[in-house]
């Protein structure tokens, strides 16, 4: 009985194993007629990292390499009363995020690299701010992971609040794939949830598990640098980076383990291999993964009427490929890839914002705003 169940086991997960990869194969295509173009907004920016819409229609936007820039009425202003920066490797100052109720409360979230704490090196840490003029005022540490490395990999960053006012951020694995992304008593690999003063909320699913960072909401990951909140159900989705292949997207879900380094669709950079399984019980599959790697960053969802032929897809900025991928969904399956704007730069995010239009940001290039043709 035994050996029947363990032979229906195999089947059933070398079936889930196929399932997806009939996904990684659909080709990204490039489309004969877009019907969009490409405004450049904001020039001259480096590496911009995040970006946000202020109520009066002016921006911030983050540089890397430790600038917060407000941009309003085609000037650029440095935002001062930033914490200290540690720019390191992949790390510096990385993404902004409003309070839902922003225009009521005034926080800022920002997510950046920081050297708080005993041992040399950096994590990731959140904080929120006010700002008062072109100064942050009220700034709140909300986490800090640890401990920190002198690694410069995979420090995630990404912020997206949920319908019900809960914070998420992601942290990479920050270059211990074997250790940190399995464990829940450590820090990194990880999406994490708090309230929205950085308290932690009591039905975590980790606050009664002994030694756990009571933060965490699921783990498993590599290093998302994507998230955002799906409109139309509530959910929040990530993308994270894989080494050689096997980038992927995934619905955050509590408690649930998203199974990196243990299964992935992809191979060292080298060409080796470091896990020989792409499924395993109590283990997440991916809603979609790529092969080969786009080097996925930000991404969106599209519920704008302004672009009535993309509403309810997703766009992705591809970093390796200098383009935006747009991918269409039916019943959360991507049933087909466009590549847009081919040769842009490197695309570190993207974003919807509440005036309806999509804006980029192009590394060396600027904030660019995607507008219909006419």
């Amino acid at each position: 009985m035994r050996t029947i169940f363990s032979f229906l086991s195999l089947i059933f997960i070398t079936c889930m194993s196929c399932a997806q990869q009939i996904e990684s194969e659909i080709k990204a295509e490039t489309p004969v007629n877009v019907n969009y173009t490409t405004e450049l907004i904001v020039p001259d920016l480096d590496i911009p990292w995040g970006m946000v819409l202020l109520p009066d229609g002016s921006m911030l936007i983050t540089e890397k390499t430790g600038e917060l820039i407000h941009f309003k009425n085609g000037v650029k202003k440095n935002i001062e009363g930033l914490p200290e920066i540690y720019v390191r490797g992949q790390g510096g100052l990385m993404d902004l995020e409003l309070h839902p109720n922003y225009k009521n409360n005034g926080w800022i979230y920002i997510a950046y690299a920081s050297q708080e704490g005993d041992a040399d090196g950096g994590n990731t840490a959140i904080l929120r701010a006010k700002l008062d003029n072109n100064t942050l005022v009220e700034k709140q540490l909300l986490y800090k992971a640890g401990p920190n490395t002198k690694k410069g990999q995979h420090w995630g960053s990404r912020i997206e609040f949920d319908d019900k006012g809960y914070l998420y951020f992601s942290v990479g694995d920050r270059g211990n794939r074997d250790v940190n992304p399995q464990d829940i008593t450590r820090d990194c690999g990880k999406i994490y949830r708090l309230n929205d003063d950085g308290s932690i909320p009591e039905d975590n699913p980790f606050t009664n598990a002994t030694n756990a960072k009571r933060a965490i909401y699921s783990y498993g990951h590599r290093n998302p640098q994507g998230m955002i909140k799906n409109p139309f159900t509530g959910d929040i989705w990530v993308n994270e980076h894989g080494p050689r292949g096997g980038d992927e997207i995934n619905i955050i879900q509590k408690g649930k383990n998203f199974g990196w380094p243990v299964i992935s669709y992809g191979i060292n950079y080298d060409g080796t291999t470091f896990t020989d399984i792409t499924a395993k019980e109590n283990m997440e599959q991916p809603l979609f993964y790529w092969v080969p790697s786009i080097a996925p960053s930000g991404m969106t969802f599209i519920s704008s009427d302004k672009y009535p032929n993309w509403k309810g897809n997703i766009l992705v900025g591809s970093l390796k490929f200098k383009y935006i991928e747009r991918l269409v969904l039916e019943n959360n399956k991507v049933v087909k890839r466009e590549k847009l704007f081919e040769g842009i730069g490197r695309v570190r995010n993207v974003l919807e914002a509440p005036d309806g239009y999509i804006y980029a940001a192009i590394e060396g290039l600027g904030i660019v705003k995607i507008v219909p043709e006419h």
